[in-house]
């Protein structure tokens, strides 16, 4: 005979990176992020701002996972976070009921939350509006979830075709949402500078007039073209 189940499994402890790392990708851009990746880290494209204007943030992913029409494990994550925490809250995709809404949210700032992500849906727009905290998600939905579990928090999670985990970060702008491993951090922000500086260089000759990448240009010249 097994014992009962727990309701919510947490992890004692995770490696947070360093916060100098972190700070490094402050302004930088998703898409950015991603060509310094090699074209990876992007979450599913549906995973969008809920609030125009309150579409931007950057900070340490705090990860639950509540499965479908729950959110307990959403809620004790929110009760450990940290000034510059973004609870990452996957729901297998459910669509038929919201994960949070405007009240959880509201508590999750006054930790010091500085961004929600989650492949489900939210409710309380206006009230979401109201509280700050730019909010990700597939949609809105008025329909509320249990709060029964079973759920984990700060174990690793698949979000949006992605791995998260607690100690990585994660970025988010109107594009969408990028997860960098916390152990791929040096490396990504150091390429960054690299990445910025050619799309620097490129946007100032189309300001000047180019109308075409010159890799194009020689392609398009080349044998490897057949006209018919």
């Amino acid at each position: 005979m097994i014992d009962e189940a727990p309701i919510l499994t947490i992890a004692k402890s995770f490696e947070r990176p360093p916060a100098e790392l972190v700070d490094a990708l402050a302004g930088m851009l998703t898409s950015q992020i991603v060509d310094a990746m090699g074209g990876s880290g992007a979450l599913d494209w549906r995973i969008k701002p809920i609030v125009p204007g309150q579409d931007r943030f950057f900070g340490v992913a705090r990860t639950s996972d509540c499965g479908p029409c729950d959110n307990l494990a959403m809620l004790a994550s929110i009760a450990d976070c940290k000034p510059g925490d973004v609870v990452v809250t996957t729901t297998a995709g459910y669509e038929k009921a919201a994960v949070t809404g405007d009240l959880a949210l509201g508590m999750a700032r006054n930790q010091g939350v500085v961004g929600f992500v989650t492949d489900g849906m939210v409710r309380d727009l206006d009230g979401i509006r109201d509280m700050g905290v730019p909010c990700f998600a597939r949609g809105l939905t008025p329909n509320s979830p249990a709060r029964s579990g079973p759920g984990t928090v700060d174990l690793p999670i698949v979000m949006g075709e992605v791995v998260v985990q607690s100690g990585d970060v994660v970025v988010g702008d109107p594009d969408g949402v990028v997860i960098v491993p916390r152990a791929r951090l040096k490396e990504v922000v150091a390429a960054l500078k690299d990445v910025r500086e050619v799309e620097a260089a490129t946007l100032k000759k189309v300001q000047d007039g180019l109308k075409l990448f010159p890799f194009m240009e020689e392609l398009l010249a080349s044998q490897r073209v057949r006209r018919v």
